[in-house]
């Protein structure tokens, strides 16, 4: 369902409040301190809520209640401190919209009285991102279904100049998309499902989209990709190709290209996985759900460039015809490979995939993957892995991260990690079976097959956080789009590159 956003440019009355059924109270924070001489804005209320809010105590500056009026509103408040990061926003306006939510409100109204405009827009648009967030339905498969959310208006109070919630929107349509296909069962999203999805939502926004089948990629010489999905009985994989064309701009070029590790579900192949690790492998496709999620904000928010999406969608099974370690086969660019591990599939159907896109020399080249174990314990799942082959991106990560509260940090990836990955019989081992490193390890090898394109690599990390992580309430979180779009629009790191 579409939600609303209504903004006016009045402040919030009595009389308005008294139709009111939720609100969201954002003050600064030195206004509520016991003894500040900040004095509290003037609003409804405003009595009672100081008198509540100092009997709540606590450590956070942070109220829920309900109001003495004929809606009884259902108020959440909290004071933002001025040097307060986007992260710590995101993750304060889950606080801030759990309780609202809770209530399964058809409208939920927010005000933040005592900011400036240009002050107070950054925080309403993180509310209502995480409103976004939490109002969006995940799939479901109980007999007895939950209940959908109501959520049909979010009301604005007291900013003269009208915000432009566009990019905050997109970014949501995206993230929620990355979420839903993520979450779904590995027999609800087989290659062939995925394939089918993708195309009704090509046909509804207007993509291109072709497919490399099987046999396509034999043409092509595919070894890699082929090898991993040798082991299905069903013939359903391949890579899908996506292309936004602006109706205007750059439509000849081909800046940027975003690429997803799309397995759907990964037994590990013979080299099995145990029961525990292989629960949630149907999660291993968040990196094309990421890619297509990004995809979709961009396109929605059309920009004046062409984007190619490529998605490698496969399943890593085991079976007679599985591939296993010490096979030799040959990626499309020519490199030939020596199979390690068979349960390191996803550089290996990437690989190929991201010879697809390189041939078309977009300027940038990102990609998406829950690809190592290593890169978790490096990073825990608060924080997504960056690799790049442009030294002046490593700066732009981090502050793409910090900018858009999905943080990432940037590893290294010198030349000599490439010793281990030597091989007797082939031009480079698939991995090492030390595990030392993998993420870094993983990040050479798939850096050998985007020629010289200026490439970055996400090793996702933070895919899967316990209990949600910044504005997003699911275990699954879709990382990956709001940083891209930062890492885009706020960092311009197209113009980057290409200077």
């Amino acid at each position: 369902m579409k939600i609303k956003l209504k903004q006016q440019k009045s402040a919030v009355t009595q009389t308005a409040l008294n139709a009111i059924s939720h609100l969201i109270i954002l003050l600064p924070q030195n206004c509520l301190k016991t003894g500040s001489k900040v004095s509290w804005p003037t609003l409804p209320y405003d009595d009672i809520l100081k008198q509540r809010l100092k009997r709540s105590g606590g450590e956070e500056i942070l109220l829920t209640t309900d109001l003495p009026n004929k809606p009884s509103t259902h108020v959440t408040l909290a004071g933002i401190k001025a040097e307060t990061n986007r992260f710590e926003l995101l993750t304060l306006a889950r606080k801030l919209v759990t309780p609202q939510l809770a209530q399964n409100p058809a409208s939920v109204a927010i005000i933040a009285p005592g900011f400036t405009d240009e002050a107070a827009t950054p925080l309403i648009k993180a509310i209502v991102a995480a409103l976004l967030a939490a109002s969006c339905a995940m799939p479901s498969f109980k007999s007895k279904a939950a209940k959908p959310s109501k959520l049909h208006t979010i009301q604005l109070f007291g900013i003269a100049k009208r915000i432009d919630f566009s990019r905050t929107i997109a970014e949501a349509d995206g993230n929620n998309l990355a979420r839903q296909l993520t979450t779904l069962p590995p027999n609800e999203l087989t290659p062939a499902i995925y394939r089918k999805r993708v195309a009704k939502l090509a046909k509804e926004h207007g993509w291109k989209m072709t497919f490399l089948d099987q046999q396509t990629l034999k043409r092509k010489k595919a070894g890699a990709f082929l090898a991993v999905s040798q082991g299905s009985s069903e013939k359903d994989a391949g890579i899908v190709h996506l292309r936004y064309t602006p109706t205007s701009g750059r439509r000849k070029q081909t800046p940027l290209a975003l690429v997803g590790k799309g397995i759907c579900f990964d037994t590990g192949g013979t080299n099995l996985k145990p029961a525990q690790y292989m629960h949630g492998m149907h999660e291993d496709m968040q990196g094309s759900a990421v890619a297509l999620g990004t995809f979709l904000a961009l396109s929605q928010l059309k920009v004046p460039y062409v984007v190619d999406c490529w998605l490698a969608l496969a399943q890593n099974h085991i079976g007679p015809n599985a591939y296993k370690q010490n096979d030799v086969v040959t990626a499309s660019n020519g490199t030939t490979i020596e199979v390690m591990h068979t349960d390191a599939e996803g550089r290996m159907v990437l690989a190929d995939t991201l010879v697809q896109a390189a041939r078309l020399k977009p300027a940038l080249i990102i990609d998406y993957a829950t690809l190592t174990g290593a890169c978790h314990y490096s990073l825990s799942t608060r924080y997504s892995g960056g690799f790049t082959n442009r030294e002046p991106l490593i700066d732009e990560i981090i502050s793409a991260g910090r900018g858009s509260g999905e943080r990432v940090w940037p590893f290294p990836i010198d030349k000599d990690f490439d010793d281990e990955l030597k091989s007797h019989v082939a031009d480079v081992k698939q991995c090492s079976l030390g595990g030392e490193a993998d993420h870094i390890l993983a990040s050479r090898f798939l850096q050998r097959f985007v020629a010289d394109t200026p490439w970055l690599h996400l090793d996702l990390s933070a895919g899967n956080s316990k209990g949600g992580l910044a504005h997003i309430p699911t275990d699954i979180t879709g990382f990956g789009v709001n940083f891209t779009t930062q890492l885009l629009f706020d960092n311009d790191v197209l113009a980057k590159v290409k200077g």
